[in-house]
């Protein structure tokens, strides 16, 4: 028996291989076995426990939400798993692919997004393989929480021709990640573990068990396999094939897939965090739960199919699941004509929308709160100064993009990371060189190194007359403050070397490249306006770090004397929280949201002076 199922049997889970439409054994008290603690953990923190617990010794990621806590919790145990932040999730896929040539066990963690960026190896590697397990974390977003779309990641199993595990709850994402590896040494596979939001962040009770560790299997050259030549790659695709037939019966007899046994006159399939959802909508059905729903145990659903009058198939976003039972003939089915196709789903629009009962779910009633930049946010001056100057910009992926919103209103275009420098040029070839002096491109740090160094370079070597403005507050900070290559830390805390981005611009070309005190409205408008004039494409550096990074320089809030305010509403167009107008139109600072002097920038901007330092009160 294999790693999975030993320990499936000494929890109580039956793990003997069923026939299909099996239901699996009840818990066995005698067999569970003692733990070291049983704890709450998140999704993400179980995905993290696992790779301690199955003996991973290299981890990679590049941050995004919702996938952004797994390699934060991954370092902890740094000790015995080597952990990166990468520049880029193709960067981290590939860094993983090679140490599982290595011999080692190792995982890849991204976004849904994220594994498009990290679609080119991908598509390699599942003709290549592994020789350590290499598992691939996909956290979709349903209901697009933070991300600009809300892609079904399940499809690129199917497109890679990869095993696709899906877990439930926190205790299977550990569970199963395990059994991930188990089936990528197997059979030579990536295999792709999804996540979605709410199974990343909502905590259930997990076991702890012991590391087991897993010998790195030695290095052996092997051209035939790992230099993908079309000689090699045509031989390679037969395997794919083969492989792909053999996963298809292992996944007939999976113990990731199993049978519910519940009221004889309900069926439901379903897969991942939709299975929550489905379980509560009904509580007495029976239940085909896949695991691995890729390739899909159409057997075992076919049997399934056959015992019901009707199985309604429950899954998020696009029809994964149907689409394999309606291929394979299977015509007892409601699904997507049912249930929801956009959006998150919950256990309300699941009963409601299969049986006409399930009501709406209650949301508290409070007053709409909008996203906007952090009180003392370095990226205010750029978008603020945008505005006032009438110049547009191709904006990016990170928390500059809340320049958006009213009252800053400086972002034209946000599709994707990176793409605001090439949206930016693509304009000015369409329109015309002037358009450059009316649109820039905005960049985030991280962003930029992630995938706007490539696009400058476009810039330069195409004769472009762009501003390129990277907004860099010295740390990725959308995603909760994680360090790159821009920064000089590792993930593991150590110093490094530093990205120079001035001098980066200079060796593509760029002669107008420097730096400008983010905090200096003068300065800022001054460059903005120097730049944008210039006929040669040019690159600024919006320097100031993080307002949440530096709360030990935050000074007493500043004060506005009524007395000279004029009610003009000048500072209220910067769109910072900490400023309101009283009853009479006049400014208002809250002092429990005013960073002081280190922001300063609506000081700066009023027009009467009338915002200041709070006078020192002698003792």
């Amino acid at each position: 028996t294999s790693r999975y199922e030993q320990q499936s049997l000494r929890a109580g889970r039956s793990a003997t291989p069923r026939p299909s439409g099996v239901s699996r054994a009840g818990p066995a008290p005698e067999q569970r076995r003692e733990v070291l603690m049983r704890v709450l953990l998140s999704g993400n923190e179980a995905v993290a426990r696992g790779c301690y617990e199955h003996g991973v010794s290299v981890a990679t990621a590049y941050p995004g939400t919702p996938s952004t806590e797994i390699l934060e919790n991954v370092v902890r145990y740094k000790d015995v798993i080597y952990c990166q932040w990468s520049p880029n999730e193709k960067v981290a896929f590939e860094v993983a692919m090679g140490a599982s040539f290595g011999g080692v066990r190792t995982i890849t963690a991204m976004k849904h997004v994220g594994l498009n960026v990290a679609a080119d190896p991908l598509m390699t590697s599942t003709s290549v393989g592994g020789d350590g397990g290499f598992v691939i974390v996909t956290a979709d977003d349903p209901g697009m929480h933070s991300s600009q779309n809300e892609q079904d990641n399940r499809y690129y199993a199917k497109f890679a021709k990869i095993p696709l595990v899906e877990p439930s709850d926190s205790q299977e994402v550990k569970d199963y990640l395990g059994a991930a590896f188990e089936v990528s040494e197997r059979f030579g596979t990536p295999v792709l573990f999804r996540l979605s939001t709410r199974l990343s962040h909502a905590k259930t009770p997990v076991e702890l068990g012991e590391r087991e560790e897993t010998p790195r299997k030695e290095y052996v050259k092997d051209t035939s396999r790992r230099v993908v030549i079309p000689a090699h790659a045509r031989k390679l695709h037969v395997k794919v094939e083969e492989r792909l037939r053999k996963l298809a019966e292992f996944a007939e007899t999976s113990p990731l897939n199993r049978v519910e046994e519940g009221d004889p006159s309900v069926g439901v399939i379903s897969s991942g965090i939709s299975y929550q959802y489905a379980r509560d909508a009904f509580p007495g059905a029976t239940f085909l739960k896949l695991g691995m729903s890729y390739p899909f145990p159409i057997e075992t659903a076919k049997q399934f199919c056959a015992r019901f009058d009707t199985v309604y198939v429950v899954e998020e976003n696009e029809p994964f699941i149907e689409e394999q039972l309606r291929y394979a003939g299977v015509t007892n089915i409601v699904g997507k004509d049912k249930v929801p196709l956009c959006g998150e789903l919950n256990q309300s629009i699941v009963r409601n929308a299969l049986t006409g009962e399930g009501g709406t779910s209650e949301k508290a009633s409070v007053p709409p709160r909008p996203p906007v930049l952090c009180p003392g946010c370095p990226h205010r001056s750029t978008f603020f100064t945008l505005n006032r100057l009438g110049i547009g910009s191709t904006s990016d992926i990170g928390c500059y993009t809340l320049g958006v919103m009213p009252p800053l209103e400086g972002i034209d275009t946000t599709i994707c990371m990176g793409a605001s420098i090439g949206n930016a040029l693509g304009l000015e070839k369409a329109i015309g060189p002037d358009f450059a002096r009316k649109m820039v491109a905005v960049i985030g740090d991280s962003t930029f190194v992630h995938s706007g160094m490539t696009g400058l370079a476009d810039v330069a070597y195409n004769k472009g007359a762009t501003t390129v403005i990277i907004v860099d507050n010295s740390i990725t900070a959308m995603t909760g403050h994680q360090h790159h290559p821009g920064t000089g830390m590792t993930l593991m805390g150590e110093p490094t070397v530093k990205l120079d981005y001035i001098e980066l611009a200079k060796s593509m070309g760029i002669k107008d490249a420097r730096a400008v005190d983010a905090y200096d409205m003068a300065a800022v408008k001054a460059a903005i306006k120097e730049a944008t004039d210039n006929p040669e494409p040019s690159l600024l550096v919006m320097q100031g770090a993080c307002a949440l990074m530096v709360r030990k320089q935050w000074t007493p809030a500043l004060e506005v004397d009524t007395e000279k305010c004029t009610a003009c509403g000048l500072c209220l167009r910067l769109g910072c929280p900490a400023i309101s107008r009283d009853a009479d139109g006049k400014a208002v600072i809250n002092p429990l949201f005013c960073v002081g002097e280190l922001c300063s920038m609506c000081a700066q901007t009023c027009p009467t002076k009338c915002i200041a330092v709070p006078a020192k009160v002698e003792a």
